[in-house]
């Protein structure tokens, strides 16, 4: 079992994706991130449009990367720094194995 690494996973608003992207090229870590479009679904309709609303969806980017143990303090105070207050939503698992098939 490897708990020396984690999986952070970051649900962002669409309009913080390029910010978000240069600053995660700042800090990149030996495996890179991905991302892609996704939908939040929440029963609270704060901050939602009216479409949302109707819809029950959010449209949000999803960011995903592998993370060292001894980065990820660096990492989430980063983003707390510089993404204070901007509904960014994030969980962070250990990570039991990965490789490449």
């Amino acid at each position: 079992m490897n708990t020396s690494e984690y999986l952070v996973t970051l649900n962002i608003p669409p309009s913080l994706e390029e910010m978000l992207v240069d600053q995660l090229l700042l800090m990149e870590t030996e495996h890179g991130f991905s991302s892609f479009q996704v939908y939040a679904h929440h029963h609270e309709n704060k901050g939602l449009s009216l479409a949302e609303q109707v819809t029950g969806r959010q449209k949000r980017t999803r960011f995903q990367m592998y993370v060292p143990e001894q980065e990820l303090p660096r990492l989430l105070a980063q983003l707390h720094h510089d993404f204070k207050g901007s509904g960014i939503q994030y969980w962070v698992m250990p990570v039991i194995d990965s490789g490449i098939i």
